[in-house]
């Protein structure tokens, strides 16, 4: 796997992990739960593996430049409704120089079914010549990544990880959700759980966790009524019961 390009360092909080040695701060994310004799960070993520064997990045894209613009159009956003909008976006802009070129009020109406449509143009008009700044293509370096508009470290890591592979936790609402009920965090600040999290897994693990708890959060762990009775990792949950634990009343909020 390709190395990280100037990630955030995580080093002191993964105890100078190495091989398939555990992590100290492994030891505090069992503190206090059920099956504390248990790595249950890792437990959990191979269990979600196991339940969500084809998890992946769900917005539609063939170049790191669609990944950008598509993750951009996502903000308050399904990926459902941007994967039907992307089509003819980048039939109409297909890289960066068109995308610099483009007209206001055309743009707006191709996208506005995304929402904030004003504010999520005016990023755009701006990334095109940004990004030809670099040669047309986003810039494999997160620290390059958050100067471009409309990029925060959020969408930064979507890039790093989805398009390049390199490591990134893409702390979004159901990553930071689901790291909460979990007991990896006690805070809703995306930075501070992208350096806790990733203090309780090696890098080559960010990536296929992030799809993982992404995935879950979608389609069981849901923000309002999670599907509790109807979790692979309902014994290792230390939030078991903030939704039904009836098996057939939970199956009924599952989302395939």
């Amino acid at each position: 796997m390709e190395e990280p390009l100037n990630q955030p360092n995580f080093e002191a909080g993964r105890g100078g992990r190495s091989g398939s040695s555990r992590p100290r701060s492994a030891e505090s994310a069992n503190s206090g739960h059920a099956n504390a004799g248990v790595d249950q960070p890792h437990a959990v993520f191979e269990i979600l593996g196991q339940a969500y064997p084809d998890a992946h990045c769900e917005l539609d894209f063939s170049s790191p430049y669609e990944l950008l613009v598509a993750t951009i159009l996502s903000a308050q956003c399904t990926d459902a409704r941007v994967n039907k909008v992307t089509p003819a976006l980048f039939a109409k802009y297909p890289d960066a120089a068109a995308l610099a070129g483009a007209n206001r009020a055309e743009l707006e109406e191709l996208i506005r079914s995304t929402g904030f449509f004003r504010n999520k143009a005016d990023n755009l008009l701006k990334l095109g010549p940004a990004l030809l700044a670099y040669g047309g293509e986003p810039p494999k370096d997160i620290d390059e990544l958050v100067k471009l508009p409309g990029v925060g470290r959020k969408t930064a890591n979507v890039l790093l990880s989805e398009a390049w592979n390199i490591p990134g936790l893409t702390t979004d609402t159901h990553f930071i959700r689901l790291s909460n009920r979990l007991g990896w965090v006690k805070t809703k600040n995306p930075e501070a759980v992208e350096r806790e999290v990733g203090a309780l897994f090696d890098p080559s693990e960010w990536n296929r966790l992030d799809q993982r708890l992404i995935w879950h959060g979608r389609r069981r762990c849901h923000a309002k009524k999670p599907a509790c009775g109807a979790c692979p990792v309902a014994e290792l949950c230390p939030s078991y019961g903030t939704g039904p634990t009836d098996p057939e009343e939970a199956a009924k909020l599952v989302k395939e």
